[in-house]
């Protein structure tokens, strides 16, 4: 069982479990822990088991067999969920949508008062967009409306912050904007944190701790460790290269998969950056484009939070679990 962050204690251990459903097994044999102060990021292709293991640590669903062990009952999560599977057509105010995150203290059919207006004004202060607390949430970008998701997840006052693919859909100043929140909180605030997504080169940048899920292979351990060509090249089944550019950890194949092959899946969970068009299928095209994906050096600031409204909005949705807020 991997061990978490230096001195952290377990939060969550996974012993010898085996996940599915209607008695069916997805993935077994997970044994892991996720200790306080850590930073985990979860990485795999859609479909790899990412989410199944994301319900289990939440409590949502029973393993099979072996033990998900909860080892600090005061352990509140704060869970963001993937924004396009929230109602786009709920009329609510920002702030509002924020408020929803203390539910689960003051009731879903009771008004929330004062306490939780300026809780929710002190979320939305701390992922810097207060000014846009009376704004339509529907109105707001992409990259505003998760910070606004990740606002309504901290006025649950979580321990642990969940996000399920948070910058799915998002362009690449954007998604980089959102990644260097999350690390802010994670420093700042201390928040251990799990962050699931299927683009590697996107996360492997920010977390400490990497996990990998792949056609039912699992793999834990420090970023550093996790993050080798040979380690790389192994679970996927293809030659794997893990370069720097512009100071930016950047993971490449070393040849050009088949299209729809086993190798071109498993391209799928490095992330875009990784598989050439149809029509640019040489090693030189494929690297020049690998190179130009990813999120940008340190540096780039994030201006997503300013970005104009687009008109594919979603609204929110109930995702609280185990009694922690989530953000819409």
């Amino acid at each position: 069982m991997r061990s978490g962050a230096e001195g952290g204690r377990p939060l969550i251990a996974f012993e010898d479990v085996t996940l599915g459903y209607y008695g069916v097994a997805v993935l077994s044999g997970l044994s892991f822990s996720i200790r306080e102060g850590d930073f985990l990021g979860m990485v795999g292709p859609n479909g790899a088991g990412k989410t199944t293991i994301l319900r289990a640590v939440l409590g949502a669903l029973r393993p099979l067999a072996g033990r998900v062990t909860v080892h600090d009952e005061w352990v509140r999560f704060g869970y963001v969920p993937q924004r396009q599977s929230l109602d786009a057509g709920w009329p609510l105010k920002t702030l509002d949508v924020v408020g929803m995150g203390a539910y689960d203290r003051v009731g879903v059919f009771r008004r929330p008062g004062a306490p939780v207006r300026e809780a929710a004004l002190q979320a939305l202060d701390h992922v810097g967009i207060r000014e846009l607390a009376d704004q339509p949430f529907g109105s707001l970008s992409g990259g505003q409306k998760q910070r606004a998701l990740i606002a309504r997840a901290l006025v649950g006052r979580p321990t642990m912050l969940v996000l399920d693919e948070p910058t799915d859909g998002m362009d690449l100043v954007s998604s980089t904007s959102i990644l260097e929140l999350v690390r802010e909180l994670h420093d700042r605030d201390r928040l251990t944190v799990l962050m699931v997504s299927h683009q590697l080169n996107e996360v492997a940048n920010y977390v400490r701790q990497l996990a990998l899920v792949l056609e039912g292979a699992f793999q834990i351990g420090e970023t550093e460790e996790i993050l080798t060509s040979e380690n790389l090249s192994a679970l996927y089944g293809i030659p794997v290269q893990v370069d720097q550019v512009n100071g930016q950890r950047m993971v490449l194949p070393r040849e050009v998969p088949e299209l729809g092959g086993p190798a071109d899946k498993a391209i799928a969970a490095v992330g875009s950056a990784g598989r050439p068009d149809a029509a640019t299928r040489s090693r030189g095209d494929a690297e020049a484009l690998s190179a130009g994906m990813g999120p940008p050096p340190p540096g780039v600031g994030p201006a997503s939070k300013d970005a104009p409204a687009r008109s594919s909005g979603t609204g929110p949705g109930p995702g609280t679990a185990r009694g922690e807020g989530d953000r819409a």
